[in-house]
């Protein structure tokens, strides 16, 4: 599956990082990991922690899948607003789904201070506005959730929203204390690199064909035909999942980003923002560390890659449009055009845990506005998995909920 345009920003941005080799020879594991993008990296940065034998191949080159077309911006908030969330797996689940991105957020930046990682975590606050008069109500019910969850929220009124970001046609918003922004493609990178020096083992251009299940271990049979012998399985194959699993436990969406040239006077406060809003689809943007502004929307249903890829001029012109709205004045030099593809779940969470028709195995599928936070989320619980012990979050992201 084509999962980007041809010219994602990030790939462009940071070039050819690093180059591995394909599979050239029979290997043994205690865990293999498919799936070479963040997910993957994350993945494997806690089974080497853990000290794990690991092996990770992907089919392509290194995060050259959807990790390297994602915005990147990091936070709590899943798609699915918090008290909608409660409505479907009650409080508890709703609340601790929330934490988990909240406090990924957080091993994040942990995680950029162990391995030195110059790929540009920022701390940053989240706006979340009404775009529509109409969806005020709902939208002060979200902040009362967020509130009484304990979270770090301040309702702005639309005045107030004008005179510190400088948006028109708002109807006011959730102000969120919690949020961040990071080059993934580039914290990826980093990770491998990492841990390659303690012991990880990768290998693109090397693509899963067939799985054995043994008691004990899984025999894996790559397109070269060399095998790998692994006691674990952990797939990070994000939206590539749907040609693996046939139930349909995912819709499949195509995202359109642009990027601004390099401006010495970016918008408003936007250094320090995440901004999203209640507009179906919605709109989101941010600045990046080099002084550009990147925003992202126009989502539609995914068919193919070259349908997705025909509607960059039109979605390009329709976000600048809504760019418009809230900020008339903006002059906005588009510099890059991109397209990815990304999944919806019935309740915004992710996958992660067994499926009965793959043993010796996990998932770790971040769906969703919340990928990167969901894969902390995962890299966690799988280290508990493979200690044959429980995840309190298991029964709200697992299969067949």
């Amino acid at each position: 599956m084509d999962l980007k345009s041809n010219e994602p920003f990030w790939l462009l941005k940071n070039g050819l990082t690093a180059s591995y080799p394909s599979l050239k020879s029979n290997e043994n594991c205690d865990v293999l990991i498919i799936g070479g993008g963040i997910t993957g990296s994350l993945v494997a940065h806690q089974m080497i922690s853990d000290g794990y034998k690991t092996i990770l191949i992907d089919q392509r080159e290194i995060c050259n899948g959807s990790t390297s077309a994602t915005t990147s911006m990091l936070q709590y908030e899943i798609d699915v607003p918090l008290f909608e969330l409660t409505e479907k797996i009650g409080k508890k689940g709703a609340y601790e789904s929330y934490k988990a991105c909240s406090d990924a957020i957080d091993t994040l930046e942990e995680i950029s201070k162990q391995i030195r990682s110059d790929a540009g975590f920022k701390r940053k606050k989240s706006l979340y506005f009404a775009s529509r008069k109409k969806d005020v109500s709902w939208l002060k019910e979200e902040y009362k959730a967020r509130k009484e969850a304990g979270f770090e929220v301040k309702w702005l009124e639309p005045r107030q929203i004008l005179k510190e970001f400088g948006f028109e046609n708002t109807y006011g918003g959730i102000l969120s204390g919690q949020g961040a922004s990071v080059d993934a493609f580039k914290l990826a990178h980093e990770l491998f690199e990492y841990n390659t020096k303690k012991g990880l083992k990768i290998f693109d251009k090397t693509a899963m064909k067939t799985v054995e299940f043994h008691k004990g271990f899984n025999l894996v049979t790559v397109d070269s035909g060399f095998q790998i012998k692994a006691k674990k399985v952990i797939y990070c194959i994000g939206y590539e999942s749907k040609n693996l699993l046939k139930e349909n436990f995912v819709d499949l969406k195509s995202t359109y980003a642009i990027v601004s040239e390099i401006d010495e006077k970016p918008l408003k406060n936007m250094s320090n923002l995440l901004v999203w809003n209640t507009a179906d689809p919605y709109l989101y943007m941010r600045t990046t560390d080099d002084g550009r502004l990147l925003i992202g929307g126009g989502d539609e249903d995914f068919y193919d890659a070259e349908k997705r890829d025909a509607l960059l001029n039109k979605k390009e012109k329709e976000i600048l449009r809504n760019l418009k709205k809230i900020k008339p004045g903006e002059r906005f030099y588009t510099d890059f055009v991109w397209a990815g593809t990304f999944g919806e779940t019935k309740d915004g969470l992710p996958y992660i845990g067994e499926h009965k028709k793959f043993k010796n195995s996990y998932f770790v599928l971040g769906f969703g506005g919340n990928g990167i936070t969901f894969s902390v989320a995962g890299m966690e619980m799988t280290s508990l998995f493979m200690k044959n012990k429980k995840h309190p979050l298991s029964r709200y992201f697992k299969f067949g909920r």
